[in-house]
């Protein structure tokens, strides 16, 4: 039972997945400074002088309790959104590459046949033929 969870933990999947998620999400932290601190004001510009930034209150009569702060939204849908770019094109791709490259080396590759071994085969096939046998159980 611990030798198949030790083979699973030293699999280098969940290793690389747990860095993954720590990474992403002191990632996330950063962007989410950035964006609240640049990004937000800006598009809080847009908006009603009268209120605090992009948004409106669903009750006049409750402003506080009732206000829609839309720049939150966008602030949170570009704070995903770099964050998903950055962990897909550090971690990912590059991942995925190594994957492909690992992979493509543990395909055999075939040996170039030398020119003499083809020369015997094609006389071996010509001497067949010849015979009249065609076919050969003893092929090397």
């Amino acid at each position: 039972m611990l030798t198949g969870f030790k083979e699973f933990i030293l699999r280098g999947n969940v290793i690389e997945l747990a860095v993954a998620v720590v990474i992403g999400s002191a990632f996330q932290k950063v962007v989410d400074t950035v964006v609240t601190n640049l990004v937000t004001p800006v598009i809080n510009a847009a908006g009603n002088p009268q209120t605090e930034g992009l948004g409106f209150h669903l009750r006049p009569d409750m402003p506080q309790a009732t206000y829609m702060d839309v720049s939150a939204i966008i602030n949170a849908l570009i704070v995903f959104l770099l964050t998903a770019a950055v962990v897909y094109f550090v971690f990912v791709l590059p991942m995925n590459k190594l994957a492909e490259r690992r992979n493509r080396g543990e395909e055999p590759e075939a040996e170039p046949i030398s020119e003499d071994v083809a020369l015997l085969r094609e006389i071996r096939d010509l001497l067949e033929s010849q015979r009249g046998t065609g076919t050969s159980t003893d092929r090397r």
